[in-house]
């Protein structure tokens, strides 16, 4: 029976590693639909949050059962808890991608955005992949160092989002209010998506320590 429970543990913990994938792959072509019009891409991130969504389901019935019939305490049951509350963020974060695949859907055949933002849109899009896919190590490897430093990672991103805020607010903006009121939810998103992975590394701190490093603000 205890071998039966720490490969219930275990594989719920894959579970979550594997959304960070999936997640991060959606990011990665929501990011390319949005710069290059590609509608095919977004039909595909619109198409696949079906499967995040389904497997934040399966993964909330597992957990939900282990806790159950397995009566976890302590630290395990800890885990459990926070496996709850990852997958749920991970699974809110593969909305917002699904959020700039609609963008750049509603905008085709035309590009989403102005030119003169796509380098910044590709530096966050990068950098909220990269963000995702760190989070999956640190899930993977319960590392707490590798989780606090994710927070200096995420500063960039807010940086980002700062300068984008200065480029559409500028006094040569050209292209009119629906183009900045779009520029300035996509940018809200990659923001919110790389606070989402903020906290997913902070849970894994608790998870491991019991101790939270700050407030969790953006659950």
């Amino acid at each position: 029976m205890r071998e039966q429970y720490h490969e219930q543990l275990a594989e719920i913990s894959e579970n979550l590693v594997e959304m960070t994938q999936m997640v991060g792959d959606a990011m990665g072509r929501s990011t390319r639909a949005l710069l290059e019009a590609d509608l095919q891409a977004a039909e595909s991130v619109i198409a696949s949050d079906i499967d995040i969504d389904e497997r934040a389901d399966a993964l909330e019935v597992l957990t939900l059962d282990v806790i159950a019939l397995q009566a976890p305490v302590a630290g395990d049951l800890r885990a459990l808890v926070g496996a709850l509350r990852i997958s749920t963020t991970l699974e809110r974060m593969g909305d917002l991608a699904e959020h700039i695949a609609q963008s750049a859907r509603r905008r085709y055949p035309d590009v989403a955005v102005p030119e003169e933002l796509h380098e910044t849109i590709r530096e966050m899009g990068d950098l909220a992949v990269r963000l995702v896919h760190e989070t999956g190590e640190i899930i993977k490897t319960v590392d707490v160092a590798h989780a606090l430093r994710l927070e200096v990672e995420d500063d960039r991103m807010d940086e980002l989002h700062r300068q984008m805020f200065m480029k559409i607010l500028a006094p040569d903006w050209s292209h009119g209010v629906e183009s900045a009121i779009d520029a300035t939810l996509i940018s809200r998103f990659y923001e919110r998506f790389a606070d989402h992975s903020v906290s997913v590394a902070r849970r894994v701190v608790h998870q491991a320590t019991g101790m939270r490093p700050q407030t969790m603000e953006h659950d």
